[in-house]
């Protein structure tokens, strides 16, 4: 019996792909389980309609993806620490700190573990932060952190 895969089957195939199995496995397994449909021309009619709109999702996400990058690389985000005696920074700022500044002061909303550079800020200056926003599209923020007086 031809099939279309509807999920990922270990051992058969991918998502969308149209493979021949015996009839009792599709009829007693794949197709009762909602892994499968039997291969018609109205099920191919709809895994093409299906892929046409994961692939323009896809497209608008990569679009909202270099339109957040151009903002993104256009500011600075300013942070003030205390300092301690020998003028190190008391503490430091966090991945999760810059992502609800981003969401709250640009709405900008970037996951914390997008960001390609991991290391705790904790001195003073200008740092750059990498954020891979979409699979090839990656953002490079700067941090300034001051002393608080």
């Amino acid at each position: 019996m031809e099939i279309i895969l509807l999920k990922d089957v270990k051992g058969i195939g991918k998502k969308g792909e149209s493979k021949k199995v015996s009839d009792g496995y599709a009829s007693n397994f794949l197709i009762p389980k909602g892994l499968a449909v039997k291969k018609t021309a109205e099920s191919l009619d709809n895994l093409k309609k299906e892929q046409a709109a994961e692939a323009q999702k896809q497209e608008d996400l990569k679009n909202k993806a270099l339109e957040n990058k151009s903002k993104l690389e256009s500011l600075v985000l300013e942070y003030k620490a205390k300092a301690q005696a020998d003028h190190s920074m008391a503490g430091s700022i966090s991945t999760k700190e810059i992502e609800k500044d981003l969401l709250a002061k640009y709405g900008i909303e970037i996951d914390k573990r997008k960001f390609i550079d991991k290391f705790p800020l904790n001195q003073f200056g200008y740092t750059n932060l990498k954020i891979e926003l979409y699979k090839g599209v990656v953002a490079t923020i700067r941090i300034h952190i001051t002393e608080d007086k």
